[in-house]
């Protein structure tokens, strides 16, 4: 008989360290009951001075043999009663254990100075990754908000490992700024961490942005590095007023501060919807040029669409994202387990009420454990490319490969 792969979660809010380090091994560990292969754990800002701390506690009553983890803002986990909850403003820590037979770990910590540059061989990045691109590995990456090359690494990832799928969050902190990330024993505050996963598991991922379209799109007509000069050989500043002289009034008054701009993923897709655009920010204008300044780089024959976000606008694209994944994912009734990564900027303070997206995804997957942290990005794919995004939900779903394997040959 097959072992079967096995995954747990477990939240605290005791606002001890010690006493929410014996609360969540106590529970995960009754809970998996077989011995744990990989773990991750998230905690949060309010225990800030006591990061280092950490790892020698869980040691003291856990043994894993890859654990990877981070601080975070706010902290994502399965409540004693069932539900999922969305931490923001607590003390809080969230254990996921993970009992993996058929799966290679391959746990990995990088630091920015090691990195390829990106136009180097895939050879390059496989060797400091320090693992063959076949089988194809899945990765969980947790990344320091402070380095300045993790879409470089998400690109290098890309490269040397076709097919795969990257999924995971830049750790945050609380006011000071401090954040932790954390590697078996370690504890680091630069630097990427992540494990790889290979064999009998598949990572499949929602990537929410949250934004809808305005307008119509454009084409890229003239454009330097990340700023715009032509939008259909106009002045990108003159479209932009003219569009916003179209909106309604309540979506005037959004646009004032919530307005993004949708870059299109696939230039051969003649109808462009909603989801087929990595989201933006607009971080500046020139006004005497009629410039406008992105959160990318853009180049000319791109096409581009202006997006709102807002509460509701979030919502409805969690959720239809929820059920296209439902009904094209014939094997999504066997997910073993869940990772969640959402940014600082949603939760409580874009939806006016806690829970929101996790209660929602808990509607699709129901008990399926579910960990994780508020980022200060989120990295997902978009299209079949890795990114780092802000304002998003990403959510990482493991199903044993056998299993849906088994399906698609039916």
């Amino acid at each position: 008989m097959t072992e079967q792969i096995h995954w747990t979660n477990a939240l605290s809010t005791r606002p001890s360290l010690e006493a929410a380090v014996a609360d969540v091994v106590q529970q995960a560990t009754s809970s998996l009951k077989a011995p744990a292969d990989l773990g991750f754990v998230f905690i949060s800002s309010a225990f800030m001075s006591e990061y280092s701390r950490l790892l020698p506690l869980l040691a003291e009553k856990l043994a894993v043999p890859a654990l990877i983890g981070c601080s975070g803002g706010g902290i994502i986990g399965i409540a004693k009663d069932g539900h999922a909850q969305e931490l923001e403003s607590e003390p809080a820590l969230s254990l996921t254990l993970a009992h993996l037979p058929g799966v290679n770990i391959h746990p990995f910590h990088l630091v920015e100075e090691n990195l390829p540059d990106l136009d180097s061989p895939p050879d390059a990045w496989v060797n400091l990754v320090g693992l063959p691109p076949s089988p194809i590995p899945q990765f969980i990456l947790l990344s320091s908000y402070v380095s300045s090359r993790t879409t470089d690494l998400l690109q290098g990832l890309d490269f040397a490992y076709p097919g795969s799928v990257t999924v995971g969050g830049q750790a945050s902190g609380g006011m000071g700024g401090k954040i932790a990330l954390f590697f078996n024993d370690r504890l680091y505050s630069e630097g990427s961490v992540g494990v790889a996963l290979s064999g009998d598991i598949t990572i499949k991922s929602i990537v929410a942005q949250g934004c809808r379209p305005i307008g119509n799109p454009y084409q890229v007509t003239k454009a330097d590095r990340n700023i715009i000069l032509e939008l259909n050989e106009q002045v990108p500043l003159i479209v932009l007023k003219d569009l916003i002289a179209s909106l309604s009034n309540e979506e005037r008054l959004l646009a004032q501060n919530s307005l993004f701009v949708g870059l299109a993923m696939d230039e051969f897709k003649r109808e462009l919807h909603q989801g087929d655009f990595l989201i933006r920010q607009i971080i500046g204008v020139d006004p005497r040029a009629g410039a406008i300044a992105i959160g990318d780089r853009v180049r000319p024959g791109q096409r581009l669409q202006f997006h709102l976000r807002d509460a509701t606008t979030s919502a409805n694209d969690l959720e239809l994202l929820l059920q296209r994944h439902q009904t094209e994912s014939e094997d999504h009734t066997s997910a073993i387990g869940a990772l969640m990564f959402s940014c600082l900027g949603r939760g409580e303070g874009l939806y006016g009420q806690p829970n929101f997206d996790a209660d929602l995804f808990q509607r699709y997957f129901q008990n399926i454990p579910l960990g994780g942290f508020f980022c200060g990005g989120e990295i997902g794919p978009v299209s079949g490319s890795t990114f780092l995004h802000g304002y998003t939900s990403v959510f990482a779903i493991c199903y044993p490969e056998s299993k849906s394997s088994n399906k698609m040959a039916a």
